[in-house]
């Protein structure tokens, strides 16, 4: 009890512990104490006179008051600590929001300047003409160029609307050999005659995307832009449209009738651009229901309201009086316009020829739309896969006009498997002058025998048709020598770069800088994820002493943050974070090599990352490059190169190459980072090349 005493002596009264409150604004002075020995020897009493020093001199009720007292005085501090530190915490994450939203005012304001930097230089196009000219000077000077041919290129670019940089890149880096080489390709291109285009299709980005195809159609009509054709995208007119994406968007004044169901229905037409491609967008008047919608796609009455907007296109571009060089047709949704073209609008314009020395006055205006416009238009179709092909009663076809006893037969429309049923995607097949089949790795002889779901007769038979195309990338957004959202550019010539986007990928998902290999994996909302072989990669990868960066917009991943030290998981998609993981990691694990959305290998090898397959850590995976191996009749060159580098590869293989090897990788990253692997490369060269086959039809 003693001791109990002298130790209560240590703690103030509850009533001197200093508060908030405004009724004890000061701070108490709280009593001296002293240490009393306890070895009975020698006692020194306290300085305050009305602290006892012996246990005689404390009743018993105060002994229990001042320990009473002492508890109360620990627990106020126990309950000052919590709240202090709540707000240590709270603290801590308003600052973690502080510096997130300042990096991305940082990057909005390097967008914006990158932005103004480019509609000052806008106004001085002749700068990279001028550098051009100058190194065809050096060409004469050093004899790899007549005289001669140096003033018709010099002439050739000076009067084209090519603009130099997007045509030929940085210029500086580049051999005269090299940039010669270049120079005779597009003068080639430019001396063509540019083509009129137009794209019959369900979708296009950013106006209106909800697939791949939005994104190849924008790239595909871009690309052909800037070679100088003349593009147009028709397109329905969704509730849910970017509008805001739209330059110029106007109603035109007067409207026009389509045939649906036995009758002639008002359509309004909406016109305007994106980046100079021309879009009309058809809205229903009658059938207003059919494009309202929550979705594009996955109603019951789908194949009505695009065999609608089929016809309805077709009618617009003939009495608008168009005369387009092809109509470019894209997946199920509009192959309907194959067999309507031959079998209803060309039929009338012969009918129509006849007719015209009997009717001559009456019909003049009509027979110059038909016969003018449509004489030498061909067909393209764009497949981006096989796996939806619309199966219908063929008794539906007449809602357009279209004869279904002359359709429903083997040869044309009847379906391969289920002969009751017509197959709309077979139409368009058959009834295309080309065909061209997207596809970044497969090859055309692997895509008839084993990806065509149930249409390998019909490709069999036109098989001469059939070409293969690789997607592409926007060089004006995914190139790392001036990309707006990493915080260092770089290229093959200065990597430096892509070490200070490491650093910046580091400290900003404080990741840890004693793993030197940083992996990264970005999934879509559309990806079907293989969680079974990414737990084996972030296993094995791990144990190799690789970290992960996952980025995944389902947000199913987060668990595994949890079961793996050094794995990050990122629970939505960030453009700008994409970016900086793409150019910051040294390996990108891909669902798969073949990626229509988002293109991730291709960004991957461009920004000097090894794009390395999900998949590879199964058998099935080997396996399937042996056989398209097997298959490498019409493949291409982009499907060529990434099999032929990393479609052996598996992670584990990359990593002990990353770290033994380091010559040899950095090699393999910069060979892949010199490739052009956007929509002006192959893709645009294989369509130029089929566009230019069907003219000469």
């Amino acid at each position: 009890m003693e001791a109990l005493c002298k130790a209560s002596a240590l703690f103030p009264p509850f009533h001197s512990i200093p508060t908030n409150s405004s009724s004890s604004p000061h701070l108490h002075r709280l009593p001296k104490t002293f240490c009393l020995r306890i070895d009975g020897k020698e006692k020194v009493p306290s300085e305050e006179p009305n602290v006892p020093s012996t246990k005689s001199d404390l009743p018993g009720s105060d002994v229990w008051k001042l320990f009473s007292h002492a508890q109360r005085n620990i627990t106020h501090i126990n309950k000052q600590r919590l709240v202090a530190m709540k707000e240590v915490k709270r603290l801590k994450v308003e600052n973690e929001t502080l510096l997130e939203n300042l990096e991305q005012l940082e990057t909005e304001m390097k967008r914006t300047l990158i932005e103004l930097q480019g509609r000052n230089s806008a106004g001085a196009p002749s700068l990279s003409l001028c550098e051009l000219l100058l190194r065809i000077d050096s060409m004469v000077i050093s004899g790899l160029l007549s005289k001669g041919d140096a003033s018709e290129l010099r002439k050739k670019f000076m009067e084209s609307k090519v603009a130099i940089h997007d045509a030929l890149g940085d210029i500086h880096h580049k051999t005269d050999g090299q940039l010669l080489s270049e120079l005779h390709k597009i003068s080639e291109k430019i001396t063509k005659k540019p083509l009129h285009i137009v794209h019959i299709c369900s979708e296009m980005d950013p106006v209106a995307s909800y697939g791949p195809l939005a994104t190849y159609v924008t790239g595909l009509s871009s690309a052909l832009q800037r070679r100088g054709n003349f593009v147009e995208v028709i397109l329905p007119k969704y509730s849910n449209i970017n509008i805001g994406m739209i330059q110029g968007l106007s109603r035109v004044e007067a409207e026009f009738e389509s045939y649906f169901g036995g009758q002639w229905h008002n359509n309004a037409a909406w016109i305007g651009s994106y980046k100079g491609v021309g879009i009309i967008m058809i809205e229903p008047l009658q059938y207003s229901a059919f494009f309202s919608r929550e979705r594009s796609h996955g109603y019951s009455d789908d194949f009505e309201r695009f065999l609608y907007f089929s016809r309805a296109s077709m009618d617009y571009i003939v009495k608008s009086g168009k005369q387009p060089d092809v109509l470019h047709i894209h997946n199920w949704e509009t192959a309907v316009v194959g067999p309507l073209f031959w079998d209803i609008f060309v039929h009338q314009a012969c009918l129509i020829k006849e007719v015209q020395f009997v009717k001559k006055k009456r019909r003049q205006d009509n027979c110059a739309l038909f016969v003018n416009g449509l004489d030498s238009t061909r067909i393209l179709l764009t497949c981006q896969d096989f796996g939806s092909q619309c199966l219908e009663q063929p008794n539906k076809l007449e809602l357009c006009g279209l004869d279904p006893h002359k359709l429903h037969r083997p040869d044309r429309l009847q379906n391969n498997d289920d002969t009751n049923l017509i197959n709309i995607l077979k139409g368009g097949i058959v009834y295309s002058n080309k065909v061209v089949v997207m596809s970044t790795i497969h090859s055309r002889e692997r895509i008839i025998h084993s990806l065509s779901c149930g249409l390998e007769p019909t490709l069999a038979i036109h098989k001469e048709k059939l070409m293969v195309a690789p997607y592409g990338i926007d060089a004006q957004q995914w190139d790392p020598s001036r990309d707006k959202y990493i915080p260092r550019t770089y290229s093959t010539h200065d990597m430096d770069g892509k070490t200070a986007c490491r650093e910046a990928l580091i400290q900003r998902l404080s990741l840890s800088r004693r793993i030197s290999v940083v992996v990264g994996c970005i999934f879509h909302g559309k990806s079907e994820i293989d969680v079974k072989n990414l737990k084996i990669a972030l296993q094995n990868g791990t144990r190799q002493g690789a970290q992960f960066v996952l980025m995944d917009c389902n947000s199913i991943l987060k668990p595994l943050q949890d079961e793996f030290k050094d794995v990050k998981v990122i629970p939505r998609y960030d453009e700008p974070l994409t970016h900086l993981i793409i150019a910051a990691c040294d390996i990108i694990l891909c669902p798969s090599f073949d990626d229509p959305l988002l293109q991730v290998p291709l960004k991957a090898i461009k920004y000097g990352s090894a794009p390395i397959s999900l998949s590879s850590v199964t058998d099935d995976f080997r396996n399937l490059n042996r056989q398209s191996e097997g298959h490498d009749q019409g493949s291409t060159n982009v499907s060529r190169y990434i099999l032929s580098t990393f479609g052996e590869m598996s992670l584990s293989q990359a990593l002990t190459e990353f770290k033994n090897d380091p010559g040899r990788w950095e090699w393999r990253m910069k060979d892949g980072m010199a490739k052009d692997f956007s929509w002006d490369a192959e893709c645009l060269d294989i369509h130029f090349s089929a566009y230019s086959f069907v003219q000469n039809l």
